[in-house]
């Protein structure tokens, strides 16, 4: 049975600690619009940076390392003159498609709806 609003459950409230740890990795700064970005496929650095001209290369750059530190994005270089880098989503990034459309949504939805009441005013 669920408990009405308002009426305490008998137990302190908790945030799952792994559920956190995956708000505050992908709602760091800039890295959504990375991992939505390369949700279509494989992209070097530079048409990353071209997809979201906002973010500069250095944090980029920063992402990207934390990022593949973290399993979601795998760097791959390939040789040739001239050496180019691809980054491309793990299984384990790719597995944030649902979570990251289900946030766009949202997002189109509300976010969209408060800056047309703003601009309204």
């Amino acid at each position: 049975m669920s408990r009405g609003a308002g009426q305490p459950s008998g137990r302190e409230p908790t945030c799952c600690p792994y559920y956190h740890q995956a708000v505050e990795l992908v709602g760091k700064r800039w890295t959504g619009a990375i991992l939505v970005v390369l949700l279509d496929g494989p992209l070097r650095f530079s048409e990353v940076a071209q997809a979201i001209p906002q973010l500069s290369d250095r944090l980029l750059s920063e992402r990207m390392k934390e990022l593949e530190a973290r399993g979601l994005v795998a760097r791959r270089v390939i040789d040739g003159p001239p050496v180019r880098v691809e980054y491309a989503l793990t299984d384990m990034g790719h597995e944030l498609e649902p979570a990251l459309a289900a946030l766009k949504h949202w997002a189109r939805r509300w976010l969209r709806q408060q800056a047309r009441a703003a601009a309204t005013r």
